[in-house]
């Protein structure tokens, strides 16, 4: 490549003028800018901002939307019943419906404080395990896609990056701490191999095609910006340019995929550090080169989103890329208001902007004071997730009913106006929280024969009906549960709704049956385990209908209003 063929060359004197810049810029931060390949840990910014309890930022969050609201012109729906909070924060929280042991427990309780208990239960010892696989899922379909590590040829082990999801948040790991280990993981990607870490999953999923996956994702998915079509061209609404696409992509250009085979099929990936030579060869300004928009060649170096610059060296001794990306990322004001508008669309069915990893000036958020207040406090309190996930949770707006009122018409996100949060959004259950609920409320899973292994291949091949990868040069994917025929052909005579209305031993429809009870306390008992509720006088006349069609016969009766609820919008929405 010759200079004449450069269109955006940094002569060296302006790359001494970066560089000590950036140096002055880390050091000031606590931050070295030329680390070696050694263990490092990720250096957030010391919080500047007061460190409140959680009560004090309750009553915070509270006050800005209501101030929302005010300003609207709008009024809240009343408050969510006791059965609809518990259905809901079980979903949101551990991802599936309470059992009607828990159920029955929290309806039964007295006390103002028993929702912070609750919330204590959830987030503490007792619900670990259902915790740490709910959030695990989650994360590992946002990193690696729901089709991801499928393949038998695939460098990804789905399993790896599971279990070292899991463990983290089994562990409550700090957030800014999991990035930072995702970002400059090494080692394998296979449990039980010599030199395992699940971490590596995520970038080997991405770094095919000089990593611009890895580029696009990183940036998306841990700073709320989506670049992906700038590294053909500038972006049409803000102001990030081609240039600083393939920028961020230089820090990546040191990680290396070595892989191992058995047969055809991938054994085994190792991810690792390797010194980045560039076409030059010029080891200590390690350039990559793109294609500009006028079709010239252009040259880039590593330097992050806000323009900090970093030593662009390619020996990994001198310059670890991917450990300064993960610091700059961590570090970077865009980190904990990126995490707060993905957490608070989990838990109220949209985020501060839409799309929720969007967010810049071209897309202003709905509610910017709320969005920066709850980012200072999650920073200031170490990235601590659950403790974010009690701040949301125990906010009025979280246990609002989902019942528009005569006030708040106008609140509807999805015709496209900014959301209020004056009432909770219905939003239907992900296929995990569906399979998990179904088990839960139907005690299938206590009935189905085999191992823990052939459980797992039965719920991913369960999943896998409703996932549809593209192929395309983003690893697009696509959902088919959405409402759709397959779906709702599914609910109705998919496997698991036979296993979940037969009556054999063990089921939780074989115990009702067999019960002393009376039939009306045996239909209550199949409301509460599906709605978390008991039935209205209506409803109980409804069921008493056909127990007398079916003149007698139990089983036969409670099947059919048991197959009925599994299948009502109220089942399978999160209200």
């Amino acid at each position: 490549m010759t200079g004449s063929l450069i269109s955006a060359s940094r002569p060296r004197s302006r790359r001494q003028t970066l560089l000590s810049a950036a140096l002055c810029l880390a050091v000031s931060m606590g931050i070295t800018a030329g680390t070696g390949a050694g263990e490092v840990s990720p250096s957030s910014p010391v919080p500047t901002t007061e460190q409140l309890d959680d009560a004090q930022i309750v009553a915070k969050v509270n006050e800005l939307v209501a101030r929302a609201w005010k300003d609207a012109g709008v009024r809240p729906s009343p408050q969510a019943t006791d059965g609809e909070f518990l259905r809901r924060i079980f979903l949101d929280v551990v991802g599936r419906i309470p059992s009607i042991d828990e159920a029955s427990s929290y309806l039964n309780e007295r006390g103002k404080q028993r929702k912070a208990a609750l919330v204590d239960r959830l987030l503490g010892d007792q619900y670990v395990i259902d915790y740490g696989n709910f959030w695990g899922t989650i994360w590992t379909n946002l990193l690696i896609g729901r089709t991801g590590g499928q393949n038998p040829r695939s460098l990804v082990n789905r399993d790896g990056m599971s279990q070292y999801l899991r463990r983290s948040f089994y562990r409550n790991k700090p957030y800014d701490r999991m990035v930072y280990e995702l970002l400059t993981a090494t080692g394998v990607n296979r449990p039980g191999e010599e030199g395992y870490n699940g971490a590596v999953n995520f970038l080997l999923a991405h770094l095919d095609d000089n990593a611009i996956q890895a580029t696009a994702r990183t940036s998306r998915l841990f700073l709320g910006m989506q670049v992906q079509c700038t590294q053909c061209h500038n972006h049409p609404f803000n102001d990030w340019k081609q240039s600083q696409f393939w920028q961020l992509n230089a820090f990546f250009r040191q990680a290396r995929a070595l892989r191992s085979f058995a047969g055809r099929n991938i054994a085994k990936v190792e991810l690792v550090d390797e010194d980045f030579v560039s076409p030059s060869r010029d080891m200590k300004e390690a350039e990559i080169y793109y294609e500009a928009r006028n079709g010239r060649m252009a040259v880039a170096y590593p330097v992050f989103v806000d323009g900090t610059a970093i030593d662009p060296s390619g020996y990994v001794r001198e310059v670890n890329r991917r450990q300064e990306l993960a610091r700059l990322v961590v570090g970077s004001e865009a980190f904990a208001r990126a995490a707060v508008n993905r957490m608070w669309a989990h838990f109220f069915g949209y985020g501060f902007t839409k799309p929720v990893d969007d967010m810049g000036p071209h897309n202003p958020p709905s509610h910017p004071e709320l969005l920066d207040f709850l980012a200072r406090q999650f920073s200031a309190h170490g990235y601590d997730l659950k403790r974010l996930i009690r701040w949301l949770v125990l906010s009025k707006p979280y246990a609002l009913s989902s019942r528009q009122g005569h006030r708040n018409e106008i609140d509807d996100p999805s015709s496209g106006e900014p959301p209020l949060f004056s009432r909770f959004y219905l939003r239907q259950m992900s296929p995990e929280q569906l399979y998990d609920s179904l088990l839960v409320a139907t005690a299938a899973e206590q009935a189905a024969q085999g191992n823990e292994t052939r459980k797992e291949q039965m719920r991913r091949r369960w999943l896998a009906q409703f996932t549809i990868a593209f192929g395309t040069d983003e690893n697009d994917e696509a959902t088919v549960f959405n409402g759709s025929i397959p779906q709702v052909l599914m609910m109705m005579n998919g496997e698991l709704t036979k296993t979940a209305t037969r009556c054999e031993p063990g089921t939780f429809l074989h115990d009702v049956a067999m019960s002393d009870e009376k039939p009306s306390e045996k239909i209550t008992r199949l409301y509460i385990a599906a709605l978390t509720r008991r039935p209205s006088t209506q409803e109980v006349r409804a069921a008493n209908q056909v127990w007398q069609a079916h003149q007698g016969d139990t089983i036969a009766a409670l099947q059919d209003i048991w197959w009925a609820l599994l299948n009502s919008n109220e089942f399978i929405l999160i209200h």
